[in-house]
This record gives C-alpha cells, sequence and structure tokens, in this order.
C-alpha cells in the first residue's frame, strides 16, 4: 500500500472520529486525564522499552551477533524515533538493523533479528488476547461470554490447521509478494529453533513487557472513568494493537484508537472515552518515540566525542580516539578517552606495533 495512501486513511479516520464525536465529551476526558500520571506513564513506556533493549540483544546473540548495550540502546532508540518519521513501524525496524549490522559487522544477523523480535511480539499479542479471553468469558453480559467461547475454539483450530500449512508449504507455491516476508520469518523461526534458551527468554521479556503496557493503559483507563474488568484489558488493547499492525495506515495511527474505541463500546464504555483513552496512549508512544531520538543522539556524541558520561558531553569535554572500522565494542584503554588529538591526528589511522 502506498505511502499516500497509508497517510489518507490515518488523517481521513481521525478526522471522522472528531466529526462524529462530540467535541466537548472528546475535551471533557482529555481534561480527566492528571499530567502527573501521564508522565508516571512515560516513565515505565521507557522503562520497559529499556527491558526491550535487553530482548532483542538475545535475539541478535542467536545469530551469532554481539553488541554492547550502550551500542544496542543506541540502535534502539534510533528505530523508537524512525518509527515517528517513517510510515510504518518495520521502518524503524530497517534502521535499527542496519545499524547494528554496521557495529556487529553481522547484517544478516541484524536484520533477522529484528524479524525474531516482531515474531515474538506477535505471538505475545496472541497469548494474551487468548488469555484475557478464556478468563473474561465471565465479565461479558448477556451471551457475549458463549460467543466469545465460540470464537475462540473456531480462531484456535484455524491456527492449528494454518500453521503447519505455512511451515510445510513450498514458497515457490506461495504468490510473489508474500515469499520474501515469509521466508525470512521461518529463517527467524529456524534460527529460533536453534537457540531454544534464547528464544524462552526473550519470550518471557515480551510478556512481561506487553503485560506491563496492558497495565499502563488500564492505569490511563481509570483516571478516564474506564472501569473494566482486568480481564477484559488483556483481550481488548492487543486485539487494537494487533489491528494497528496492519499496513493499511501510518504506523497504525487512527485505526488502532477506532479499533480499542469500538471493542470497549459494546462494554458499556462510551466511543468517546474509548478513543481518548487510545489516543493518549498515542500521545505516550510519541513521546517515547522522542526520548529514543535524544538516547540515540547522546549516545552517538558520547561515542564519537570519546566521553564517559552525559555530564561530560554537556561540559563540553575533550575529544577521544574516534571510532575506527570494526571498533564498535572496542574499549578505551587507560586515559585514552579524555587524550585530546594532536596535530594531524584526526585523519591519521592508528600506528600499530608487532612485538619481538
Amino acid at each position: 500500500m502506498k505511502v499516500w495512501a497509508k497517510a489518507a486513511v490515518s488523517v481521513g479516520l481521525l478526522g471522522l472520529l472528531f466529526a462524529l464525536l462530540p467535541l466537548s465529551d472528546v475535551r471533557a476526558a482529555f481534561a480527566r486525564m492528571p499530567i502527573s500520571v501521564w508522565f508516571g506513564v512515560l516513565g515505565l513506556f521507557a522503562l520497559g522499552h529499556l527491558a526491550g533493549v535487553q530482548k532483542w540483544r538475545l535475539l541478535l546473540q542467536a545469530g551469532r551477533g554481539h553488541i554492547a548495550y550502550a551500542d544496542a540502546v543506541r540502535c534502539y532508540g534510533a528505530g523508537l524515533f524512525a518509527n515517528l518519521c517513517l510510515p510504518s513501524i518495520v521502518g524503524g525496524d530497517v534502521l535499527r538493523a542496519m545499524m547494528a549490522g554496521r557495529i556487529t559487522g553481522r547484517m544478516e544477523a541484524a536484520f533477522l533479528s529484528s524479524i525474531m523480535d516482531r515474531v515474538i511480539d506477535v505471538a505475545t499479542l496472541a497469548i494474551l488476547i487468548t488469555a484475557g479471553a478464556l478468563t473474561a468469558r465471565r465479565s461479558l453480559p448477556g451471551w457475549g461470554g458463549e460467543v466469545l467461547t465460540a470464537t475462540i475454539a473456531i480462531v484456535g483450530a484455524i491456527a492449528l490447521f494454518a500453521v503447519p500449512f505455512v511451515l510445510r508449504r513450498p514458497l515457490a507455491r506461495w504468490p510473489r509478494k508474500l515469499r520474501r516476508p515469509l521466508g525470512r520469518a521461518l529463517v527467524a523461526l529456524r534460527h529460533l529453533a536453534e537457540r531454544p534458551g534464547n528464544a524462552i527468554a526473550a519470550l518471557g521479556i515480551s510478556i512481561s513487557i506487553q503485560t506491563l503496557f496492558v497495565l499502563l493503559n488500564v492505569w490511563i483507563g481509570r483516571q478516564l472513568g474506564i472501569n473494566l474488568a482486568l480481564p477484559l484489558w488483556f483481550m481488548a488493547w492487543p486485539l487494537a494493537k494487533v489491528a494497528g499492525l496492519m499496513p493499511i495506515s501510518l504506523g497504525g495511527l487512527a485505526v488502532r484508537d477506532a479499533t480499542f474505541g469500538a471493542i470497549l463500546l459494546p462494554l458499556g464504555v462510551p466511543m468517546t472515552t474509548g478513543v481518548v483513552a487510545a489516543l493518549v496512549w498515542q500521545t505516550v508512544m510519541i513521546a517515547g518515540g522522542l526520548l529514543g531520538g535524544l538516547a540515540w543522539w547522546t549516545l552517538t556524541r558520547m561515542r564519537t566525542h570519546g566521553v564517559a558520561s552525559w555530564r561530560d558531553l554537556l561540559a563540553g569535554g575533550h575529544r577521544g580516539r574516534p571510532y575506527e572500522a570494526g571498533e564498535a565494542n572496542r574499549p578505551y584503554e587507560a586515559g585514552e578517552a579524555n587524550r585530546p588529538y594532536e596535530a594531524g591526528e584526526a585523519s591519521r589511522p592508528r600506528e600499530t606495533t608487532t612485538n619481538g
């Protein structure tokens, strides 16, 4: 789908939402959100992504790519920031993979780690939706519980049939547009199977992160007057996130928000309140992307200037020896980080010595 078409979907759907929803109700819902709670949600959102950095490092190690945590934060932050500027979250994954590939010298492992990251996140959302739906049946009014039980059974049966079909079907028999993404996903699954310890650890971290994000949305919802049973949140929020992953809008903008409001509407939550809750979360994600960009810029400057902390960077510390190709994870020698340049040294390659 073309970028302009995705932009048209997001802008058109946002315009439709604000045209249909009473503006006074939208203002009143936003006014109920305390700024202190918003900053608290943002801080925990950032901590969740710091855990996501470690999850991604585990997947990168599964492809025999090794990267220091600071460099991983820099690449991850660049990806988060790129998600604000590029038409889909895939663009951020590509930037993150390219940066990691240059640092580690293993470009294929870097790209596969990003694919494995997405595969595990989607599996996590499926786990949360299933668990939430199974435990939320008694919380639904009327025939909702029976309908939900039947839906779970049908989807489960389709999944049991579809997964072996996808894994066994030759790539040559798939449509051309699907061959490359399916091929990459299958290769990523093979790498995960070869490192089950990394895969299990990454899945555990992913479940913890997504659980945290659900609870943060519960916190937002409580401020706006949404008092649903907790299992319903674990069903509704991941479903809206899955809808936002569909490649029909700019990073899921408006699609995720409208879906969340529509899911909560039969549960007795006004459409306005549900959409505003999703939009508040959208502002948190935007702020998180800006924090990722700040981390990218700060760590890149520190890496370039050879300073040990951000305070030294703000103080205008001395420049150290710049990195050379393949030196991404090389520690500085004692006293080297703050050693100033000598005349003509900026473009002079490092001299090597041999013993004996």
